[in-house]
């Protein structure tokens, strides 16, 4: 394991997502760093694509979600 030095800034809005994410900073970190890979990688996927690909690789089955009628 290593340590990776980034601008206070950068780290204030990590700790800021960390606490919305509901995740340890580090884990916020680790997330960004592995969807920025994914991005670069696939370029012409999009986050929602990324992040189902990865549930799915996960084992995490999605739902139907039901949008209430307006």
């Amino acid at each position: 394991m290593g340590i990776v030095n980034i601008e206070e800034e950068l780290h204030d809005q990590l700790r800021k997502a960390s606490a919305v994410s509901c995740r340890s900073i580090n884990a916020q970190a680790a997330f960004w760093i592995k969807i920025g890979m994914a991005c670069e990688m696939h370029p012409t996927l999009s986050f929602n694509d990324i992040v189902t690909a990865e549930l799915r690789a996960a084992g995490v089955a999605a739902r139907p979600v039901r949008v209430a009628a307006a």
